[in-house]
């Protein structure tokens, strides 16, 4: 019997991305809509979650999935048929990509850094007119939107040189390897937590009549008369629920809180499974202990582990109540 539809673990790089579409939502609806379904599918969150989630349906969310395991990122663009036959070939193509991504001292060209115009001018053989050394392998001949179109559709951007960084963790796999087999087969009983914030007042334009031309004018304030907050969030993979609290700070005495506001999620005694990162305040030997005496599985992974329930699309509505940490209740069906 065939398991559930899963995607395939994501790298760092497409962790990364997928969150960058996701929260930034400049990239089509098409594309955001897709990296939803794709680090929800990655964090565990079964196919009916995620249907619900972005409103589609079920088939479609799995076709989406497999996919991405056959071509990786590349699913996020759909395929679009029709149009007259190409001018270009694929040869042609590999050439573009391979000059675009080359310095152009290194083809003896008088500038540090390629412009559509200039790659352009370059691959139709302009430059061969001044000196016949800087003529290119290949003579191409195509217009400058044709040849963007061509570097966009194979992932070619102009940016600027960037550092990384990724997980000095040696147990990093480990506790990946971990998540993944306690998502998978203990779905039930697989909890996330994690503190979002710091939260700050943000003010919004209201309306009014006035005269035209003479908007009533408010002064702005940039000062926190009240502090911040910070939302401790707990999400149930199984149930689909997330529930939380604003607080004023992080502490382990509110961490335990959460966790044992997950307990009571499950009062029937047996072990339950809770993932967050490896926040101080997340692994205090009070924390521990009381974990500990729980018989609870306790996974801290590392601060940067992309695509787990903790870090995924969580787009359900949460059950904030001021003062207290505790369920949602059941929503009555009828009147």
């Amino acid at each position: 019997m065939a398991g559930p539809v899963r995607a395939r673990r994501l790298s760092e790089d497409e962790g990364r991305r997928l969150q960058q579409i996701v929260r930034r939502g400049k990239h089509g609806t098409i594309r955001m809509r897709r990296a939803m379904m794709i680090m929800a599918s990655a964090s565990g969150t079964p196919v009916p979650a995620i249907a619900r989630l972005v409103a589609a349906d079920e088939d479609t969310v799995r076709k989406l999935i497999h996919d991405f395991n056959d071509r990786g990122l590349a699913c996020l663009d759909p395929r679009w048929a029709g149009g007259r036959p190409r001018l270009i070939s694929d040869a042609d193509i590999e050439f573009i990509v391979t000059t675009a991504t080359t310095r152009p001292k290194k083809l003896r060209l008088p500038f540090t850094r390629w412009s559509i115009r200039k790659l352009a001018a370059y691959l139709k053989g302009s430059f061969a007119k001044v000196d016949p050394a800087m003529k290119p392998g290949r003579l191409i001949v195509l217009e400058r939107e044709r040849l963007r179109q061509v570097l966009k559709a194979q992932a070619i951007t102009f940016q600027r040189t960037r550092t990384w960084k990724e997980s000095p963790d040696p147990e990093f796999e480990t506790k990946l390897n971990r998540i993944e087999h306690v998502t998978t087969d203990f779905p039930d009983r697989c909890f996330a937590f994690d503190q979002f914030g710091p939260l700050a007042i943000r003010p919004h334009h209201g309306s009014t009549w006035n005269h035209a031309k003479t908007p009533d004018r408010l002064p702005a304030t940039y000062r926190r008369t009240h502090g911040i907050r910070y939302f401790h969030g707990c999400y149930s993979l199984g149930d689909d629920q997330l529930w939380g609290i604003n607080r004023h700070r992080k502490s382990g005495a509110n961490t335990l809180a959460a966790i044992k506001s997950i307990r009571a999620a499950r009062p029937d005694g047996a072990p339950i499974y809770v993932i967050l990162d490896n926040l101080s305040a997340n692994t205090t030997p009070a924390v521990r202990k009381w974990c500990r005496a729980q018989r609870r599985a306790l996974s801290d992974p590392d601060l940067r582990v992309l695509g787990q329930p903790d870090r995924g699309p969580v787009r359900t509505l949460a059950d904030v109540h001021h003062g207290r940490l505790e369920l949602p209740q059941p929503r009555r069906l009828g009147p």
